[in-house]
């Protein structure tokens, strides 16, 4: 059985980008419901699952989203999350709402990592990509206030989608290098079944690191862990290291040892699941720690997940939960 290490807990559905290969605002307009409040995790149900998770072998906490700095005192969510002893606690947010004041409290929390996404450094490029008029300008001011919070090193995310945003591939890497930052290539994926997605607009990983290499040597680093999720590549002029994840072309559903709490709390056992297993009901049964903590391991022990392996015109054509309900 695979191990289980890793969980990304979504920490709400809602998020105020729009971008094109995620949450396409023709689908989620202003009349889309979202989850009402009542319905989402409470920190403490979270606390208590991870403590669960835990037990099973989980060292490592990502919260996600949607964007989870919507969530109101994420940083209570932290500490409460560094009190029983999470090793690894991070967090993936596009930026919009993190300044130096935030991201300073959510370091004395207990949060060691950040990552931030940002698919160009061009206002046009950038803005036409998150589709509500976001400045490159505030996500910088964004990564500034991480680094200076010692959120190090902070990771940066681009998803990189043909015809969009590939001619920003150079820009960003000239960019980072040399910063303190870990710039992530990322393939356009078929998560969900609203973002278009077409294996046309991919822009491998093999295509990305060439076109690295074209202009900076690079050459390839271990994984710090089994089960990485990026491809690590260093660059041989020392000014620091490059990712590229490459779900779509060199699937890696045999090592993977991450599992998803959604927003309402349903477990899923892939990014590209349809149908999850409701914690949330458990808790609110008023099921015990070893019930819940059964349910969670057989739905593991039973995982028979490969989507990226199998992908194929029957598969990416299947519902998926989206990504911006359950998080990268």
């Amino acid at each position: 059985m695979r191990p289980l290490r890793d969980l990304r807990v979504s920490l709400t559905d809602r998020c105020n980008f729009r971008c094109r290969y995620c949450m396409p605002k023709e689908v989620f307009g202003a009349d889309f419901a979202f989850l009402p409040h009542h319905k989402l995790l409470t920190f403490e149900e979270i606390t208590r699952l991870t403590g669960l998770f835990q037990e099973l072998g989980v060292r490592k906490v990502r919260l996600t989203g949607g964007e989870p700095l919507l969530r109101k005192n994420v940083d209570d969510l932290v500490r409460m999350l560094n009190d029983i002893g999470v090793d690894d606690i991070a967090l993936t947010t596009n930026g919009s709402a993190l300044n130096s004041d935030l991201a300073k409290r959510l370091k004395t929390a207990g949060l060691r990592r950040i990552t931030i996404s940002l698919d160009s450094l061009r206002d046009e490029v950038f803005m036409a990509m998150n589709d509500v008029h976001f400045p490159v300008s505030k996500v910088l001011a964004a990564i500034e206030a991480a680094k200076e919070a010692d959120l190090n090193p902070v990771k940066i995310n681009m998803v990189v989608k043909k015809g969009w945003n590939e001619s920003s591939i150079l820009e960003m890497a000239d960019y980072f290098r040399g910063s303190g930052c870990i710039l992530r290539l990322i393939e356009f994926m078929d998560v969900g079944s609203t973002n278009g997605w077409r294996l046309a607009d991919v822009v491998t990983a093999e295509e990305m690191v060439s076109l690295i290499q074209t202009h900076w040597p690079i050459h390839k680093l271990p994984p710090n862990y089994a089960g990485e999720v990026a491809l690590r590549y260093e660059y041989e002029d020392g000014q620091g290291e490059i990712g590229v994840i490459a779900s779509v072309t060199q699937a890696f559903c045999g090592a993977c040892t991450r599992a998803r709490l959604s927003p309402e709390g349903k477990l899923y056992t892939c990014l590209f699941g349809a149908n999850g297993l409701d914690l949330r009901a458990l808790l609110r049964s008023g099921a015990s720690d070893d019930d819940i903590r059964l349910a969670i391991h057989n739905a593991w022990l039973n995982r028979d997940d490969r989507y990226s392996e199998l992908r194929s015109s029957l598969t990416f054509s299947r519902t998926k939960v989206e990504m911006s309900h359950i998080g990268g």
